[in-house]
């Protein structure tokens, strides 16, 4: 049995609750609310709702180390056909853009390509946050034709341009599957200059900094993958490691969860409060809960909003303007640059 399945059955930190303790009671660091007042900024409340972020199960062809979902082989979670159409039944109603689809890997939940098929005849622009190898697994092998005839995005994770560090976060040999994954996404067009096949690549530090300047990390990965593998893509965001999950497992582990928050609070950055993604978007687990974004759901905080807490009882005018629950991590999106689904929120 791998060690991460061991750690996952056998470790309180499995449980979101005692997560959330941990956070909680074992800093000696403010609030995230007390930080908001102390800079004079008011409590997070929701904007309009724009994106539909679901998380379509946490089973995954890869067990990575930073993963906040706790995702892999062996994980059952899926969402059925049922919650699928209650998604889109709320998709129908206006306001919607955006249908952001994870995971796990996504595409492996088996109502994956209907879903796509469906919101892009509500002509909304659909995301599919893919971790590359999964296009070469069997059975998937024809995935990229099929997200290239529905123009849908992709947001692939490439935790760095060099191998070694790579597979070191993602396992032995995920470097080169991804390198091949994404050469075949160029030969769609994918990631091309001008071409409406949008390929963005995600990067999170390897250990236990925040991420560097974006922009000037989108040129060396654009230099490096072109130089080294004739890879094109078409921009990088940034995504600072989460104090969750398997990422807050190895902090506890390496006993370095106090360093990791002090970095996260003296970094708070006032001016990324405006851009967070919690704020336009709203969260479906693989059950159909909801949740104000991807990092609450995997510690088990929902919205607000009591009566409104599953996507078939989606009401837009009740969940904009909601109040955002936060917590500890939520220092993690207010760090340095900012961070959130889209990337950096604010230049270094």
């Amino acid at each position: 049995m791998a060690p991460l399945t061991l750690l996952r059955q056998h470790s309180k930190l499995a449980d979101p609750r005692h997560q959330l303790h941990i956070l909680n009671e074992q800093n000696q660091h403010p609030t995230f609310e007390q930080k908001l007042k102390t800079h004079q900024l008011p409590a997070l409340k929701a904007n309009p709702i724009t994106t539909l972020q679901v998380n379509l199960g946490k089973l995954c062809n890869m067990t990575c180390d930073h993963c906040h979902v706790d995702a892999g082989p062996d994980r059952r979670e899926i969402m059925n056909a049922e919650t699928v159409q209650d998604c889109l039944n709320a998709l129908k109603q206006p306001g919607f853009q955006i249908l952001d689809l994870t995971g796990g890997a996504p595409e492996m939940n088996p109502h994956f390509r209907e879903m796509v098929r469906q919101a892009t005849r509500l002509n909304l622009r659909v995301i599919d946050r893919c971790n590359l190898t999964i296009l070469l697994a069997p059975g998937y092998q024809d995935l990229p034709d099929f997200l290239a005839a529905h123009q849908v995005e992709i947001v692939a994770s490439l935790p760095c341009y060099l191998e070694e560090n790579t597979n070191a976060q993602r396992g032995s040999g995920a470097f080169q599957k991804s390198i091949q994954a994404l050469k075949r996404l160029n030969q769609l067009g994918y990631g091309k200059q001008d071409s409406p096949l949008k390929l963005t690549l995600v990067f999170n530090p390897v250990g236990y900094a925040l991420p560097p300047d974006q922009s000037e990390l989108e040129l060396a990965y654009r230099q490096e993958l072109k130089k080294q593998y004739e890879v094109e893509f078409t921009n990088l965001i940034t995504i600072t490691n989460m104090p969750i999950s398997r990422f807050l497992s190895d902090l506890v582990n390496q006993g370095r969860l106090e360093e990791y928050m002090e970095r996260l609070v003296h970094a708070f950055n006032p001016e990324t409060v405006t851009g967070l993604m919690c704020r336009s978007i709203i969260s479906v687990d693989w059950q159909g809960a909801l949740y104000d974004c991807d990092f609450n759901q995997m510690l088990n905080l929902p919205v607000a909003v009591p009566a409104r807490r599953h996507i078939r009882d989606f009401h837009r005018q009740e969940l904009e303007n909601r109040n955002i629950v936060t917590n500890q991590h939520c220092y993690g999106c207010t760090a340095g640059a900012g961070s959130s689904c889209g990337g950096a929120l604010n230049r270094l």
